[in-house]
């Protein structure tokens, strides 16, 4: 009789030895690799800490601020292969549980609303009607308003809905800036088909904000021409007559670039947002883009630099052509055009 063959010993599963960036790395290559100094991934990790964290007793599991890590260095990138790649250890797969794990924690409107804020009380409006002034002297100013588009792969469903103007599958996502680059509010959901006006007149902005008076009297946002005239949105004459018309839109052009820079500044601070995002659905490219703009307030608050491009330039937002202007005034609501011939004779009759 035969001896019995031999048992197989199983073999060992071998992990790859994970980096602890943490550690091993200074503030200066943390900012560069992941857009946070040490302190600053800490800081967005505590936020979460409770939904990332584990409860297993498994070896090898990523902690919460592992998490992050990867995370950060997806949105910083725009790679998820960077991810596994970068010495942190996980593999491609796991890399997609994760950062869908974590986009789910960071985008919850908890964490949201505590750092995009659009300022509606006395106090907060006037420190931003101060700080928008002495761009050039333009009043009554608290905040820049414009769309801009993320690139993403065509979609399962209602794939023509996202094709914009140029071609490409898009979210069209409207933003507004204050003075110093903080987003103050930011709406990431409409397909790239869709008009800038259309955004603006279906948000929570139009119809609760200004549309119930919760901010003061004399507040304005600015915008392009693709917008509507409203008393709470300013936007610029087409033909400006010489005088107080043309020194309007002259303060008008130089204090509204604060939006289209602060687009590039954002874009420029997460290469995600510049490239095309190949996730799905559309709706996790919508959780993405609402948390880098959630970073972004942090990284401001927390005078973290955005480490330099190749060609070291500030990067302006490449947008679109200019969306069709709003009908001719004849067939617009006049309110908002008179309004703004008043509030330019009133303050641009005198070139400053």
């Amino acid at each position: 009789m035969a001896a019995p063959a031999p048992l197989r010993q199983r073999r060992p599963r071998r992990f790859r030895e994970r980096k602890d960036v943490l550690h091993d790395l200074d503030d200066g290559e943390l900012i560069k690799r992941y857009r946070l100094d040490r302190a600053g991934i800490i800081f967005v990790t505590d936020l979460v800490r409770g939904p990332l964290t584990n409860p297993t007793g498994r070896n090898q599991v990523l902690t919460p601020e592992m998490k992050i890590i990867v995370l950060l260095r997806y949105l910083a990138t725009g790679k998820m292969q960077l991810c596994s790649m970068d010495d942190l250890g996980p593999s491609q797969q796991t890399v997609s549980r994760v950062i869908t794990e974590t986009l789910m924690a960071l985008s919850s409107n908890a964490i949201l609303t505590q750092f995009i804020t659009f300022p509606i009380t006395p106090h907060e409006t006037q420190r931003k009607i101060v700080d928008f002034q002495q761009i050039a002297g333009f009043p009554g100013v608290i905040g820049a308003i414009d769309g801009t588009h993320v690139r993403i792969s065509a979609p399962s469903e209602f794939e023509g809905e996202y094709v914009n103007r140029k071609g490409y599958h898009s979210i069209n996502v409207q933003v507004i800036f204050d003075a110093k680059y903080k987003i103050t509010d930011i709406v990431a959901k409409w397909p790239g088909s869709v008009h800038d006006a259309r955004i603006l007149n279906e948000s929570s902005l139009n119809r609760v904000v200004f549309g119930r008076g919760m901010v003061p009297d004399g507040c304005h946002l600015l915008g392009d021409s693709g917008y509507p005239s409203k008393k709470w949105l300013l936007t610029p004459y087409l033909r400006p007559q010489p005088g107080p018309q043309s020194n309007y839109n002259r303060a008008h052009k130089i204090t509204r670039s604060v939006v289209e820079r602060g687009i590039g500044q954002l874009k420029r601070r997460f290469h995600v947002l510049h490239g095309e995002i190949r996730v799905q659905p559309p709706s996790k490219v919508c959780q993405i883009i609402k948390v880098c703009a959630m970073l972004h307030n942090i990284c401001k608050d927390r005078n973290i630099y955005i480490p330099a491009a190749e060609d070291d330039e500030e990067e302006v937002d490449d947008p679109l052509p200019l969306q069709p202007p709003q009908p001719p005034a004849a067939q617009r609501p006049r309110e908002g055009l008179l309004y703004r011939d008043e509030f330019a004779d009133l303050h641009f009759r005198n070139d400053n």
